[in-house]
């Protein structure tokens, strides 16, 4: 069985520093709660795990399927509760493509395939929140 491991080591104040996959990555809180925003927040990191999670399950599989955009963006917005704990109830993904002629049905078929299958960020998230997508594509 395949394990992820991080460390989160406090760094005074509200601020930790994590090491992930030997990448360093300072989090902290606003100034009003005590910290020093030197970093981003914890839950918004959650939205950056989906997004990368589900962009790179699409790309892979539009490559398969030699589909190659000119661009592609995931934007993954989050709807916290109003109660402690906040969580994000509900949280969007909106898959952004820009093309010449690309085919909207393979275009669906990697997005269903990254949230329905591949995406284990998906799956964890989706046992306490509402998943939802958008596809848009711009030429």
């Amino acid at each position: 069985m395949a394990e992820e491991k991080v460390n989160i080591e406090w760094a005074g104040d509200m601020a930790f520093e994590a090491e992930v996959n030997d990448f360093k990555i300072m989090l902290d809180a606003e100034p009003r709660v005590g910290g020093n925003n030197r970093g981003p927040r914890p839950k918004p990191l959650t939205l950056v795990s989906l997004g990368g999670c589900t962009g790179m399950d699409v790309i892979s599989i539009l490559t398969k399927m030699r589909v190659k955009p000119d661009y592609f963006n995931v934007e993954v917005s989050g709807e916290l509760t109003e109660e402690h704990p906040k969580y994000f109830h509900t949280i969007k993904v909106r898959y952004i493509f820009k093309g010449k002629d690309l085919p909207m049905d393979k275009l669906e078929k990697a997005v269903n395939l990254s949230q329905d299958r591949y995406c284990g960020v998906s799956e964890m998230l989706r046992k306490s929140s509402k998943l939802i997508h958008e596809i848009v594509v711009e030429e």
